[in-house]
């Protein structure tokens, strides 16, 4: 046996044996150059097979003409196939390209053309590639040509209106902010709820962290069962698949991108009234005679202080992308560098991020290649930033001046609201700031053992640390009364390492190409953090030792673990007839030893009917039908939730001690999610027509859930799996090239997608006659000072059904506000008492319809892209206008909306109004939480416009110079009140979906931004 062949032997033995990492000795997998020359036989033949680009194609078919003895070429593009005889001709055939028949030679490259379609392009799934025509799963690829106008600091939000199924509800317009993401529809009520995060095949959970949009190459959505349930119990919600950039052979690329531009923030229909405004609003109090407050005289019309201008400015963006990139088919590198900095449209924020990104591909050998890869990112947020709130709550006959120009203190005598707070006084001194490092570390290798089967080695490190200072001036109201000043510290690190180690196995036999794998995978994940508060200290010290009493020190490590044992295996037949199947079995430490492990499938098949040779349709370039069904999962977002546990820094008179905090559920299992799908792909005219359908049922069964607990346990909820959930929907692309000519162009993209939500089982209640009954549960957005949006589950209905009071309108003999109620017999009838009036559910607050249309226009040198977002059917509970438009109830307090097109003030008896009489200290109760204020969020909105154009530059050595102007959030059509009916929500750490749709008070909305942008490439 020779080196060569030892070498290969121990390694498979290995990777089969010690799923788990694998150190190869370097000197002893390297064979002699004889040895690989005398392996190939007499006639046999290696080689490469290319794209135009140089990138390697997977899945050729090589055939020696005549015979019918043909191999297919690997994921690196290499192939081998032993010949009946020397030099005798090879056909290379590939979907989407053109044959190519030529002389064998070894160690040949050959590059093939591609043919005008899509469907050779091959796209990254679930650990690993694969060809566009033969997928069975559903998912949906957006390549960094789209991603390139984006202006986003975030990933998230890069995704809006990019795919169908996905609903991307933005941050907000706070720089950095990132959004929420839910892949058709919500399957949790109490789990997480974002998508699962995979980058350069590496998991790294519900959020991107600092990864910057400029070094994604491409993103892959995988949302059916098909393409989600190799991930298992982390697939529940779908998966993004990220591929950053990576070297390519050839001579050094250099690639520079630099943009900068202004943003500034919108009003949209809430205008708040001015000082005038203001005073006739209280002098149109029926009871205006008991407006009592010493400032209160005509004069106060001519007062008029604008809070929003005070607190905005026009935002300044700049950010700066540097790559290069170059090797040879031996050793390739990849570089890169970013920084992004954005000033606020709101006052005093600040923020920065700093990126740097490095891989290497290096190929000692034919059959071994090592990829270690580095990232390194560092945040910076100063904050200083004047309140948001402020530009809507305070009372415009107020200045935060006096007649000197000099900021007027806290709780000002001068001001008509005397108790308000001055919010400039406290940033005199006040202010926060944070950093966030985080360093990623891989290593990966891939062992070729024969031309069909391989062993790959992912492992990787990843390193987060976060702090966060605040200083308090003793001076300021923030302080905290007689506290003297308060200085805080945040300190949180946290650390995540992978590894995964795969077998693949890929042959073809004539007509039939079969492939699979084999791996186990490990993930872990260790936290700890120290949060202390120190107040009383002379001013301008920030040090935490400055301060004279600890008022909290807190701090605890948390750890979890999982390992998975994972097969998937892919046939196809004649390139026409596919089928997939894939087991996952993962075990985490979130469950008790009764349920630690959980068991995941998923089924799936294509039938690309144009293939058939009875199919003679010339126009039709692809028709298939695809159908999967299998099972994905979701864990509690807390790590502990099977054991019972106490919290130990406590005392009592004096004595330290422990205090249970939360009772366990040994029985507690997996929340899991079983999807049944079909789908259909047509491409028409060489893909100038190009449709996806998709019909999907998504069943949850098991859902997570706190339920509440008698409080006489020491806790208030234990966890449990208590019921089902259903999600069904339709999602349709559709994409046509109108003109398709040498110098013109002009396609248009359209997205739609509808997810219908039902709870089809609840746990059981005891009720008053000691039986155990189901009945629905309340869940409230939380109290606010005129109530709650509360939902209601209910069994039948959406899991964001609103239930509340029921407006009934305005009572027009007397301008007292109405609502609903039920009386002794059923019926509906009207009430003017709030506590009498009956609750019902309101509508939900998810879209029925929500999508993205766009278009691409090129002539020349010039491109013009846009991408316009709607939603309808959909509800937003406005929060804010139970503040800012209630009627007088906080008179003296707040400011006050404008009445808006089509809203009237109930003044006379018999006045047909929209809104009840204004009072001054109204009590009426019409601004409690009801219906009155639920509004619906359609809405038309033009996201992007980008204008481009290409200079060439070829003979100064540039290969291309691009200048772009983009503009972001230029108009939206809608009938909300609000500033923005594309609400901000987000998810916390542990994937949890903030409240969407629910407009509150002090909502920093999104930002209107132009940008100016360079590329140069050379």
């Amino acid at each position: 046996m020779t080196i060569d062949a030892k070498a290969r032997s121990l390694l498979l033995v290995c990777a089969i044996a010690l799923p788990c990492l694998v150190f190869a000795n370097h000197g002893h997998m390297v064979p002699p150059k004889q040895t690989i020359a005398t392996s190939t036989q007499q006639n046999g033949v290696r080689g490469k097979v290319v794209d135009k680009a140089g990138e390697p194609l997977v899945g050729v078919t090589i055939t020696e003409v005549g015979t019918a003895n043909k191999t297919i070429s690997d994921a690196d593009g290499n192939f081998v196939l032993t010949l009946s005889k020397k030099n005798n001709r090879i056909t290379l055939s590939y979907v989407g390209f053109t044959d190519q028949t030529v002389v064998a030679t070894d160690n040949m490259i050959v590059t093939l053309q591609p043919q005008e379609t899509e469907l050779s392009e091959v796209v990254v799934v679930g650990y690993g590639t694969q060809r566009k025509e033969s997928l069975t799963g559903a998912m949906a690829n957006i390549k960094s040509e789209k991603l390139k106008d984006i202006t986003s600091a975030s990933v998230e939000n890069m995704l809006n209106g990019k795919a169908a199924g996905v609903y991307v509800a933005p941050g907000s317009g706070r720089p950095g902010a990132s959004g929420a993401i839910v892949i058709r529809g919500q399957t949790s009520i109490n789990g997480a709820t974002a998508p699962l995060w995979v980058i350069d095949g590496i998991i790294v959970g519900n959020s991107p962290g600092e990864l910057n949009p400029a070094d994604i190459e491409s993103l892959t959505v995988l949302k059916d069962a098909a393409s989600t349930a190799i991930y298992g119990s982390e697939g529940a919600n779908g998966v993004i698949v990220v591929t950053t950039k990576k070297a390519k052979s050839g001579r050094t690329a250099f690639n520079i991108t630099a943009k900068t531009g202004i943003s500034t923030l919108s009003r949209g229909h809430m205008q708040m009234m001015d000082g005038a405004e203001f005073y006739d609003f209280y002098k149109s109090f029926a009871n205006v005679d008991q407006v009592k407050f010493k400032r209160w005289t005509p004069d106060l019309r001519n007062q008029d202080f604008d809070w929003f201008k005070l607190a905005t400015q026009t935002g300044f963006t700049q950010d700066y992308n540097l790559t290069v990139s170059g090797g040879d088919d031996k050793l390739k590198s990849f570089f890169s560098l970013g920084y992004y900095n954005e000033e606020g449209a709101v006052k005093g924020y600040d923020y920065d991020r700093y990126s740097a990104r490095m891989s290497l591909s290096y190929q000692p050998a034919r059959w071994l290649s090592i990829t270690p890869s580095f990232s390194g990112s560092l945040r910076n947020v100063s904050d200083k930033q004047h309140d948001v709130g402020s530009m809507y709550y305070m009372m415009p006959w107020d200045s935060p001046y006096d007649e000197q120009g000099n900021l007027v203190p806290n709780q000002y005598s001068g001001w008509v609201n005397s108790k308000g707070t001055n919010y400039l006084y406290d940033l005199q001194w006040n202010h926060n700031e944070e950093k966030l490092y985080e360093v990623v570390g891989g290593l990966d290798f891939k062992v070729d053992f024969t031309d069909w089967l391989s062993f790959t080695s992912s492992n990787n490190y990843r390193y987060s640390n976060l702090e966060n200072h605040g200083y308090y001036d003793p001076r300021s109201s923030a302080a905290g009364g007689d506290t003297h000043g308060r200085i805080t510290e945040w300190r949180e690190s946290w650390v995540r390492r992978y590894s995964s180690q795969i077998l693949r196995f890929e042959k073809m036999f004539e007509t039939h190409r079969v492939s699979g794998m084999l791996a186990y995978e490990f993930n872990d994940y260790e936290h700890n953090y120290i949060d202390a508060y120190g107040t009383g200290f002379v001013k301008g010290f920030e040090a935490l030792s400055a301060t004279s009493k600890p008022e909290k020190l807190k701090g605890a490590p948390s750890a979890w673990a999982k390992q998975s044992l994972f097969t998937q295996w892919k046939y196809s037949y004649d390139d026409k007839l596919f089928a997939e199947l894939s087991l996952r079995r993962d075990g985490r430490s979130n469950f008790g030893i009764n349920n630690r492990y959980g068991n995941f499938f998923s089924v799936s098949g294509a039938w690309s009917i144009n293939r058939e040779k009875w199919f003679t349709l010339d126009c039709v370039d692809l028709l298939k039908l695809r159908a999967s069904y299998g099972s994905v999962g979701n864990v509690p977002i807390e790590l502990y939730p099977s054991y019972s546990l106490y919290s130990v820094g406590v005392n009592y008179d004096s004595m330290p001690g422990a205090l249970i905090n939360q009772i366990g559920n040994p029985n507690l299992t997996w929340e899991k999610t079983f999807t049944s799908g079909i789908g259909v792909d047509l491409s028409l005219f060489k893909n100038r027509i190009r449709l996806t359908l998709d019909g999907y049922v998504k069943n949850t069964s098991n859902i997570l859930y706190k339920v509440p607990v008698t409080g006489l346990t020491g806790v208030t909820s234990i966890w449990k799996n208590i019921g089902k959930m259903r999600n069904t929907g339709v999602e349709l692309t559709l994409g046509g090239d109108i003109i398709r000519t040498k110098d013109l162009t002009w396609a248009v993209d359209l997205n739609l997608t509808h997810n219908a939500n039902e709870l089809r089982d609840l746990y059981k209640q005891l009720d008053n006659n000691g039986n155990y009954i189901v009945k629905p549960v309340l869940i409230s957005d939380g109290t606010t000072i005129a109530g709650t949006a509360q939902r209601i589950l209910e069994i039948g209905e959406p899991v964001d059904t609103y239930y509340m009071k029921e407006w009934a309108g305005v009572n027009k003999e007397d301008g007292r506000p109405m609502w609903y109620t039920t009386d002794k017999n059923g019926n509906k009838v009207t009430t003017s008492n709030y506590a009498k009036a009956s609750d019902f559910k309101c509508g939900k607050a998810s879209p029925d319809l929500f999508g993205s249309i766009s278009t691409a226009l090129s002539y020349k040198n010039f491109d013009l892209h846009a991408n316009f977002g709607y939603s309808i059917g959909g509800q937003i509970y406005s929060y804010y206008r139970q503040e800012f438009d209630s009627d007088g109830a906080y008179a003296g307090d707040r400011n006050q909306m404008k009445l808006q097109s089509g809203w009237t003030r109930w003044q006379n008896p018999n006045d047909e109004a929209t809104h009840p009489r204004a009072l001054y200290n109204n009590q009426d109760k019409g601004n409690q939480a009801s219906s009155r204020y639920l509004e619906s969020s359609d809405y038309l909105k033009l996201r992007s416009l980008t204008l481009g154009y290409n200079v060439d530059l070829n003979r100064f050595g540039i290969k291309n110079m691009r200048i772009s102007l983009t503009g972001e959030n230029l108009f939206t059509i809608t009938n909300y009140s609000g500033v923005d009916p594309e609400l901000p929500a987000g998810t916390n750490d542990k994937g949890v979906l903030s409240v969407m749709n629910t407009g509150g008070t002090y909502v920093y909305p999104m930002v209107r931004k132009f940008m100016l942008g360079l590329n140069l490439t050379f």
